[in-house]
């Protein structure tokens, strides 16, 4: 994260680029500090997803939160025990737990027994987790309507067939950003 405090970056990762602007890496001309892509990414990431959240509350969903969504993703259609939510999210049984419990208390999921196995309980979505789910999907495609308008069909087309390119395919929609991000 690149903090601003009376105007200045105080991260120590702006300086590490400094020197490497204007030059050649293995052949590339370097026209910005490598730092700034990833930074670049994830701040389009949390763009979209504030905007998401932002219309999601006007929407009638205001408790609903983005590892929510994630959560939400990991119970999937048929419903999933904490443990294999947990390992889906990439974090602990518990973990998933407390987000489990949350998704309970404001109405996106219910606990039910499992019909294979009456020793299991099943976390299910609610249908006002398939209404946060399905408001999602469009609310996303509004916003990618207007990243369009703003930087062109194309341009947006481009840019992920880029990102496709480089993002692994079975990486591209992998559900345990949490773990990363250090939840633990």
């Amino acid at each position: 994260m690149v903090d601003h405090v009376a105007g200045e970056n105080v991260n120590q990762v702006v300086d590490i680029g400094k020197g490497v602007v204007g030059k050649e890496v293995k052949g590339v001309p370097v026209d910005s500090p490598g730092y700034e892509l990833p930074l670049l990414l994830f701040g389009g990431f949390r763009t979209l997803i504030d905007r998401l959240h932002a219309r999601l509350a006007d929407e009638g969903h205001p408790d609903m939160r983005p590892a929510h969504g994630f959560a939400m993703q990991a119970i999937g259609a048929d419903g999933a025990t904490a443990s294999d939510i947990g390992r889906r999210l990439g974090v602990s049984k518990q973990a998933a737990g407390k987000t489990v419990d949350r998704l309970l208390a404001v109405g996106y999921a219910e606990r039910t027994d499992d019909p294979a196995d009456a020793r299991r309980k099943l976390v299910r979505l609610t249908p006002r987790g398939y209404d946060a789910l399905a408001r999602s999907a469009a609310i996303f495609d509004d916003l990618r309507a207007e990243w369009a308008a703003t930087l062109g069909a194309d341009r947006v087309r481009d840019m992920e067939a880029a990102l496709r390119n480089v993002v692994p395919a079975e990486k591209a929609f992998r559900l345990d950003a949490t773990s990363w991000l250090g939840t633990p």
